[in-house]
């Protein structure tokens, strides 16, 4: 990217150069053609010395005035007052060069003798000639510089449509990610699960347990009503909704699933995507606790490095099973929704990876960019 921009700005470097010496050559050729017209035939001045002077003194106005253009950039950044005193100053300066050699030379090339007494008109009219072109650079600067806020101010549209656009799809993305959560809730599967874990804890006459599970059911599902369409919520709150969950998960397993957190007290604050971690907590014990006779270890992590939240979460396997292999490249329904959030809210400055865990099974490693709630 950085490439690019650097040739863009090569290439229209470039052009104002060509553009600076065109103008600079054919204005002052133009010079020669006026004063063809209004001095050579209009004072019947046919000799081919006449003729080469008015070309000459073209040329030397290309040399003469070239230097102006350091000049006037050398002092662009200064403030008005000192930008306008030198201008001028050079402006004359140059001016008398250019009378002085074009005196001088038309006296060595023609019969005329005693016109330095005409010195002042000689002046007068390179003056004006010196002032047009000096109006015709800040003029075409200022354009250019118009030109270019004028791209400026577009792309600077442009960016912030990209950005509202991509807040909208994130928007529309989570609340796309709250429906298919609900789905994955409410589907038979987990339905009876939790149903069933209600109903066993009820038949032992464990009512408060049994009790206490409905309304973890009841406190998720609200969560997941209330901030799914959220973009974005402090990592504590979203480490809240997955106590939630695990509860629920908890009572059913008892004291075959066993919990670890490790959250940075700093990274507490971090703004990470609504009901990010679920569908992952929800793969490791899908496929690792429940499928292990002696449960499991789920270990849930965060941390800041530099300008990034990294997260993971990670299981403790199934034993001697070999993990699912869609699961293992990260290509199930939960983790590609997961990798389309992230693009659509950071683009490319996310990122989701599967591994091999080093408690035994995988781990799903997230990097965020930072963002810290309120600020």
């Amino acid at each position: 990217m950085q490439k690019d921009l650097l040739n863009l700005e090569l290439l229209v470097r470039d052009d104002n150069q060509r553009l600076f010496w065109w103008f600079h050559i054919s204005g002052w050729m133009g010079i020669s053609l006026v004063s063809y017209f209004s001095l050579n035939l209009w004072y019947n001045q046919p000799e081919i010395s006449y003729l080469a002077h008015n070309l000459l003194q073209s040329v030397l106005g290309i040399v003469i005035s070239w230097p102006l253009r350091s000049v006037f950039r050398a002092v662009w950044h200064k403030d008005n007052l000192q930008r306008i005193v030198v201008v001028v100053a050079a402006t004359l300066l140059f001016s008398f060069f250019w009378s002085a050699s074009r005196l001088f030379l038309f006296l060595v090339m023609t019969d005329e003798s005693n016109l330095w007494s005409d010195f002042g008109g000689w002046l007068f009219s390179s003056i004006f000639i010196f002032g047009c072109w000096t109006a015709f650079y800040h003029g075409f600067k200022y354009y250019s510089l118009l030109q270019q806020e004028t791209k400026n101010l577009h792309e600077l549209a442009t960016a912030q449509k990209e950005e509202i656009l991509r807040r909208t799809q994130a928007e529309s993305q989570a609340k796309e990610a709250q429906l298919k959560l609900l789905r994955y809730q409410l589907n038979p599967h987990f339905l009876f699960n939790t149903l069933n874990a209600i109903s066993s804890l009820v038949n032992s006459a464990e009512s408060v347990r049994a009790n206490n599970m409905i309304v973890q059911l009841s406190r998720f599902l609200r969560y997941s009503l209330d901030n799914g369409g959220i973009s974005e919520v402090p990592l504590k709150k979203e480490i809240e909704a997955v106590n939630l969950y695990l509860e629920i998960e908890q009572a059913r397993f008892e004291d075959r699933l066993k919990v670890i957190f490790e959250i940075s007290e700093e990274a507490n604050a971090s703004m990470v995507p609504s009901l990010l971690l679920q569908p992952l907590i929800e793969n490791a014990i899908k496929y690792a606790i429940a499928r292990s006779e002696a449960g499991g270890v789920i270990r849930i992590t965060a941390r800041i490095e530099a300008e990034s939240l990294l997260m993971s979460v990670a299981d403790s396997g199934c034993g001697s099973e070999v993990p699912d292999f869609e699961v293992l490249q990260g290509t199930g329904v939960g983790l590609m929704n997961i990798r389309q959030r992230l693009k659509a809210l950071y683009g490319g400055l996310s990122s989701l990876d599967i591994g091999a865990a080093d408690i035994g099974g995988l781990q799903a490693n997230l990097l965020l960019p930072l963002r810290v709630a309120g600020v």
